[in-house]
């Protein structure tokens, strides 16, 4: 199920290490909601039509430059009713002081006004990405997830299959866990997904017969990743004598997730199949056909030249 979720003006002024030129009295409950930040040039000149208060305001070079030629009376009736529409805050970038007019109005309408000493463009854009992560659409997957040679695979079957036990032998093998038993799911983009754990069992794994383990301090900090991108799902199923699997690579199976379609192979395991072996193959296999090679296709071929050549000399 998808969540909605917010992001607390705190965390923003952390992130950033914005300055606090004037801290509302609700400063520590502000939260943004949407990714989009807002230079209120238009405002600025008079025009509130299609003013969007949700959205943090940035004020850059361009907007102070024409607040420079605002008359005191004209900038505090603009500042007094761009700051009534209670927007989360106000930002000004390259380190700019606060004309006094906008401080009092801001003050008068307990607006929190922020200060960054970077240029505009590059606060604006590292903010839109930071909260175009944190606010992304989200959901909650059983399965594991494991980084292999740059891949991120998302393992899924039946509870006790053997998903766990597999990412360990991953991770002797060098490759990395991001989560465990519930992966929190992101869709960024258009077509991509992004996945990570939730806080509470970050860093573990729970091995049937062992119990939990704390791969971080067993394996080391390099054995583990905060989050990475879905490439591949792997259904991982028991091996059934009545079902025929594909056994050229022809299929093309996906699964989707969030309106997102991802690349998908169904493994059937037996006692004595070696699937972390079976997943690092996955992994370089689909990292082949992303960048334009399927070896599946290039045997049909071969295999449909010989025939053809076999036919053509009267064999």
């Amino acid at each position: 199920m998808n969540k909605t979720h917010c992001v607390p003006l705190t965390q923003l002024v952390e992130e950033f290490h914005l300055d606090v030129v004037y801290r509302s009295t609700d400063f520590e409950s502000v939260q943004l909601t949407v990714e989009d930040v807002a230079r209120p040039g238009l405002q600025l000149a008079g025009y509130f039509d299609h003013f969007e208060p949700m959205r943090l305001q940035v004020l850059g070079n361009a907007e102070m430059s024409y607040i420079e030629k605002m008359t005191p009376e004209a900038l505090a009736d603009t500042c007094d009713r761009l700051f009534s529409y209670k927007f989360p805050a106000l930002l000004l970038a390259r380190g700019f002081e606060v004309p006094a007019v906008c401080l009092q109005m801001a003050q008068k309408h307990d607006v929190t006004v922020l200060r960054a000493q970077e240029a505009t463009s590059t606060v604006v854009s590292g903010i839109i990405n930071f909260l175009r992560t944190a606010l992304a659409p989200r959901i909650t997957r059983h399965g594991v997830l494991v980084e292999v040679y740059g891949e991120g695979l998302l393992l899924i079957g039946d509870s006790g299959i053997g998903k766990s036990e597999a990412a360990v032998e991953l991770l002797k093998r060098g490759h990395r866990l991001i989560a465990d038993d519930a992966v929190e799911v992101r869709k960024v983009g258009e077509n991509s997904l992004v996945g990570n754990a939730p806080e509470l069992i970050r860093n573990y794994v729970e091995l049937r017969g062992i119990g939990i383990i704390n791969v971080a301090k067993l394996f080391g900090m390099g054995a583990v990743k905060a989050e990475n991108e879905i490439n591949l799902v792997v259904n991982i199923v028991p091996w059934n004598h009545q079902e025929i699997y594909d056994r050229l690579g022809l299929e093309e199976q996906h699964m989707e997730i969030m309106g997102v379609k991802i690349p998908m192979n169904t493994i059937p395991i037996t006692p004595g199949r070696n699937l972390a072996l079976i997943l690092e193959v996955a992994a370089m296999n689909n990292r082949q056909r992303k960048m334009g090679y399927n070896a599946a296709l290039e045997f049909t071929q071969q295999m449909n030249d010989h025939f053809a050549t076999q036919t053509g000399n009267g064999v």
